[in-house]
């Protein structure tokens, strides 16, 4: 248990720390999550841990996964306006992102000869963590994989999000948040949170939607990449 208690508090003074490098530099690449698990990462190769060892305190971390999305509720209802107002683009932006994560995903595992196992794990990577563990168990992809993925995706969401947007010209407040959240999930939503209000509303409303969508089609999913 003291152990187990030891990993906890590493990751979150590893974050808070992070956290505090991030707001003195103000620099995408110092996003929080992905600093912390660099400090993380480099703790445990210096102690000769495996991640077995460190996820005897992460699973307590994890639990907390699926009740924090619930917090996310919180703008979206100060925005619902907006919802209620465009709701057609918005379930269609969704939808258009997780057709092309899916597309991506296949496209790029054939281009670089993946094997079928590894493409599996990686088809949820852009929905939040306890969804994509539900649907990458019925598809039969490796949850370890999917974490992985899930983790990276969200990271790379945060750090590149403001970049893209600024080169493509994408000023619009509530497609900024519907790109974010349903490309790069709770990560990506915690830099459309910075952003502002209605881009961590809208990213919110992905998160729960494209996540939703992606469970239910999951037996299609499963007929689809059976017949590639």
């Amino acid at each position: 248990m003291i152990h187990e208690l030891s990993m906890v508090a590493m990751t979150v003074i590893f974050y808070i720390l992070s956290t505090v490098i991030y707001k003195k530099f103000k620099t995408p690449l110092l996003n929080p999550i992905l600093v912390s698990t660099i400090f993380i990462i480099a703790t445990l190769m210096f102690a000769g841990m495996d991640y077995e060892a460190y996820d005897m305190g992460g699973r307590h971390i994890k639990f907390f996964l699926g009740p924090s999305i619930v917090i996310l509720a919180i703008p979206l209802h100060r925005q619902f306006h907006i919802l209620k107002k465009s709701y057609k683009p918005i379930l269609g932006g969704i939808i258009t992102g997780i057709i092309v994560s899916f597309i991506t995903v296949v496209g790029l595992s054939k281009l670089f000869n993946l094997n079928r196992e590894l493409m599996l794990s990686i088809v949820p990577k852009s929905i939040t963590t306890p969804m994509g563990i539900l649907v990458t168990s019925e598809i039969g992809g490796l949850e370890s994989i999917t974490i992985a993925s899930i983790i990276l995706t969200g990271i790379i969401g945060a750090v590149l999000a403001p970049t893209v947007m600024k080169v493509f010209r994408i000023k619009n407040n509530v497609a900024v948040g519907i790109g974010i959240g349903t490309s790069s999930h709770a990560v990506g939503t915690s830099k459309a949170v910075e952003m502002g209000e209605v881009e961590g509303a809208m990213s919110s409303l992905s998160i729960a939607v494209a996540g939703l969508i992606t469970v239910l089609l999951t037996p299609l999913i499963q007929i689809a990449l059976n017949l590639i």
